[in-house]
């Protein structure tokens, strides 16, 4: 099956790469409005028959007060402990015994939760979806159960891993906001504070069908399938709308840096960053495109130069945040035993000045866009496309991007990069975080020898 369908989508890989346009089919799809405020995105495809669900409630970190940090997260968990008809466990259970597969996760942005199933299991998944946005069980002894989870969880992820304090020290770096510049998982202090009544209100204010999008793509028959969206979901009242988040930063007049002793790291780790605009912004698709002629794959010029030219780093990579609001543009490298963070930096900022003073070569932009079109044709499964349609709608108000955004960044230019890396990849808005091996207690490492 799977190499059928690359044959039938061969035409989108081998396109021409000066076509500004993809060839991947669009998905086709319609978008309704229930009378409670739920949103309700549908498209049908009926190559086999399965179909997936995917429902994105607007609410992730950035909803988070002081004091209260981790919240969303620890409500995922919460929202898999059962419901006014589904029992503790009932819903994993009732899922992968009829054939399919589920799962949740919380980002900045927003929590998705999203299953997989045959197509006979239409009503299964709806209503499974419908019960707990309607009647979640909330108790003392639940939120008791998933606070000990996510606290353990932090502990694996963080406490107890090595670099695992980084990214919480390279957010409070790059961002003034406090909506970003915390972490989705939050403290152990903060989770600690959350009590019962934190929840319920959490739950009033957030999981409401106005402030949801829900996706179905598969197997369907659209106007069959909005009548039973109607069914499950069109009782559930809608809830005041929760208050817009600020998500506006400040200008950034100058360059952070910071170092972190970490007592489980093995080698130094150098992170150096750039905030940027959302992905709405005109100029996201040209850093995307900059992103990937640095460091988006193991011949881009990040990698070729740390990795094997100078044997500097083991490893480098280049990203850019896909937020509602502000991102990142990071870059990321391992430094090699007997190296320094230092030589890195230095080639890495001769790097970002080559992209100021002469555009990507045509030879660049013809590698990024074969990349984009292999990803975008990797990203076709029904349940890819039911969480980025859920997701789209959730946090740009805009589910047509999964037909666009591939061939927004298709149409980048050399002229684009440059003008984009000149605004945004500049020392005034760059942040450097150090991440070193803390030396073992007792080490005489940095000291200089007493005099005899």
């Amino acid at each position: 099956m799977r190499r059928l369908l690359l044959c039938l989508l061969l035409p989108a890989l081998v396109a021409s790469p000066q076509s500004a346009t993809s060839k991947i089919p669009k998905v086709v799809f319609t978008d309704t409005t229930l009378d409670n405020g739920l949103r309700v995105i549908l498209a049908e495809d009926h190559y086999a028959p399965i179909y997936a669900i995917a429902v994105s409630y607007k609410v992730g970190s950035r909803d988070e007060r002081k004091g209260r940090t981790g919240f969303a997260h620890l409500f995922e968990h919460m929202m898999f402990k059962g419901s006014e008809n589904v029992g503790p466990g009932e819903l994993d259970y009732l899922i992968y015994t009829n054939g399919g597969n589920m799962n949740g996760t919380t980002n900045n942005d927003r929590t998705l939760y999203f299953e997989s199933l045959p197509k006979n299991q239409l009503d299964l998944g709806l209503y499974l979806e419908a019960d707990r946005m309607k009647s979640l069980v909330i108790t003392a002894e639940n939120l008791e159960n998933q606070r000990q989870a996510v606290k353990e969880e932090r502990r694996l992820r963080v406490d107890n891993q090595p670099y695992g304090q980084t990214g919480e020290k390279y957010e409070e770096l790059i961002y003034d906001n406090f909506a970003y510049q915390h972490s989705v998982i939050g403290s152990m202090a903060d989770l600690d504070a959350a009590d019962v009544n934190d929840v319920k209100q959490f739950f009033r204010t957030y999981y409401a069908p106005n402030n949801a999008v829900v996706a179905l793509v598969g197997d369907l028959n659209t106007k069959e399938t909005l009548a039973k969206v109607k069914k499950y979901f069109g009782s559930i009242p809608r809830q005041e709308p929760p208050k817009p988040v600020d998500l506006t930063e400040p200008a950034k007049n100058g360059e952070r840096r910071a170092k972190i002793d970490d007592k489980l790291a093995r080698l130094a780790m150098l992170d150096i960053g750039y905030r940027t605009p959302d992905p709405t912004h005109k100029d996201w698709p040209a850093l995307n495109v900059a992103a990937m002629v640095l460091g988006g794959r193991e011949n881009s010029r990040l990698a070729e130069l740390l990795v094997r030219n100078k044997e500097l780093a083991l490893n480098v990579n280049v990203s850019l945040d896909r937020r509602a609001g502000p991102g990142s543009f990071e870059i990321r490298t391992m430094v090699r035993p007997g190296k320094t963070t230092k030589e890195v930096e230095s080639l890495i900022s001769e790097e970002i000045s080559k992209l100021h003073a002469e555009p990507v070569t045509e030879k660049e932009l013809q590698r990024v866009r074969a990349s984009l079109r292999r990803a975008a044709v990797s990203r076709i499964t029904v349940l890819s496309r039911a969480m980025a349609l859920a997701d789209a709608a959730a946090l740009y108000n805009d589910p047509n991007r999964v037909n666009t955004e591939l061939d927004r960044q298709l149409a980048v230019s050399a002229a684009d990069i440059q003008r984009a890396v000149k605004n945004y990849l500049v020392s005034a808005n760059r942040v450097v975080l150090e991440t070193l091996p803390a030396a073992p207690a007792g080490s005489t490492r940095g000291r200089r020898p007493a005099a005899n």
